[in-house]
């Protein structure tokens, strides 16, 4: 018997773990209900990412994901097929998950796997940010018991600010498979046409128009401190920690700057569990 065939709860504990996600050991802190909960949208978030970024054609991926928005229903009509969607019918009981969180994360990885994405306005690129980001915002905040009046905001602009600071870490890593999500407004604000995409990355002025997008990030990412600063601390921890370290990778990103050639910024793994310890038990 396989994993899949048993307990869907060790099914998605081991999704996390070989992830190797940097938010294990902060999830592992938490509650069992809310920690098996969060294993659960993790799982299923990693496996429509995979849809989205894997190598199967178009129409192939759009049949995948298709059948995970049947399988979102099964699961709150109790009749779910595969182990990451059974793991999913008690949390999305017990926390009141929205169904509708579940189909806007589906949402966004159609618009990857129906990409590449190239220079979206700011208008799409922001819906794209609430789609593959807020929305697991959402989810996590009722898992986590932060209010809706103070959860729905945060999410909104944390996922915000963690995505757009996702975008810059990725800039060539994307390119290097046609993607290019900076806003067309500030390519075309500074002279940066959109295609080819290798010569996009290439151009000097797109340190500029990575600037912006860095400037943009801030904004919500002080949105987002606003709001923690009245949430109950304890309740607030794993949106703490997730703040903390996408904000450090940001203002790191901006110490490197993004002139190429540009190097890949991330934080070490000894960082990375320190601040899940600092923001996890404190």
């Amino acid at each position: 018997m396989t994993l899949a065939d048993g307990d869907p709860a060790a099914h998605v504990e081991q999704v996390v773990k070989r992830s190797g996600t940097s938010f294990f050991w902060s999830m592992r802190l938490m509650p069992p209900d809310r920690r098996a909960a969060m294993f659960a949208v993790y799982a299923f978030c990693r496996e429509i990412d995979d849809i989205a970024d894997g190598e199967l054609p178009t129409p192939a991926k759009l049949a995948a994901l298709s059948e995970w928005r049947a399988e979102i229903d099964r699961v709150y009509d109790a009749k779910p097929r595969g182990p990451v969607a059974r793991a999913l019918v008690e949390p999305a009981r017990r926390f009141a998950l929205a169904r509708a969180d579940f189909v806007a994360l589906i949402d966004g990885m159609e618009m990857d796997a129906t990409g590449p994405i190239v220079a979206p306005d700011w208008a799409t690129l922001r819906l794209y940010c609430a789609r593959v980001a807020g929305a697991v915002g959402l989810l996590s905040v009722r898992i986590y018991g932060i209010p809706e009046a103070q959860g729905r905001p945060l999410a909104d602009a944390l996922g915000e600010a963690v995505q757009l600071t996702n975008i810059l870490r990725d800039i060539d890593e994307d390119g290097m498979i046609g993607r290019l999500y900076l806003p067309s407004e500030a390519l075309a604000r500074h002279g940066v046409a959109a295609q080819p995409v290798s010569a996009a990355l290439a151009n000097p002025a797109l340190q500029a128009v990575a600037a912006e997008v860095a400037e943009a990030a801030r904004l919500r990412f002080a949105e987002a401190h606003a709001i923690l600063a009245t949430i109950d601390r304890k309740a607030a921890r794993p949106v703490r920690m997730i703040d903390a370290v996408y904000s450090r990778l940001l203002e790191r990103l901006v110490a490197a700057g993004f002139a190429p050639p540009r190097t890949r910024v991330k934080l070490g793994k000894l960082e990375k569990l320190w601040l899940a310890l600092r923001y996890g038990l404190f």
